[in-house]
């Protein structure tokens, strides 16, 4: 493997920087979305957020249309949607939520990694995993 192998990334998630009520960590669209459900938003930014997520709806496929249960908490707990690291142009379209994020204090985290977990969706732009977990794709062997 090449040095510089190791710093490549396959997908790009952004999401909330401290987990919900219910220990999740929502995307960049929730917590947008979550501005505007509760009120938070001044009328500009709703109406930049309505254009906006017209943009996304049409730009990108909903993963709930092809596999309605990608995100069920049953068979795939904790399932997160992760952009394709050379969806640019999905990419370049969530600045603005970011944006919209810092406006309001919100804060966020980019994360990216190679092998975002269980993957149960997959198109050109993203794929929708479940996240790793102990023990189950913890490969090193137990402390005796």
């Amino acid at each position: 493997m090449e040095p510089y192998a190791r710093f490549m990334v396959d997908f790009v998630r952004y999401q909330s920087a401290v987990p919900n009520r219910n220990g999740h960590f929502p995307g960049v669209f929730a917590l947008a979305n979550g501005l505007r459900h509760n009120g938070l938003l001044t009328p500009e930014d709703v109406r930049w957020h309505r254009e906006a997520n017209q943009r996304m709806t049409a730009a990108y496929v909903d993963p709930t249309t092809v596999d309605p249960h990608c995100y069920d908490q049953t068979r795939n707990p904790g399932a997160r949607a992760w952009f394709a690291a050379d969806a640019v142009e999905l990419l370049a379209l969530t600045v603005p939520y970011l944006d919209l994020l810092d406006r309001y204090d919100v804060p966020w985290v980019q994360l990216t990694t190679r092998v975002p977990g269980r993957i149960v969706y997959r198109d050109g732009d993203q794929v929708v995993a479940v996240p790793h977990s102990y023990p189950d794709d913890w490969h090193f062997p137990a402390a005796r």
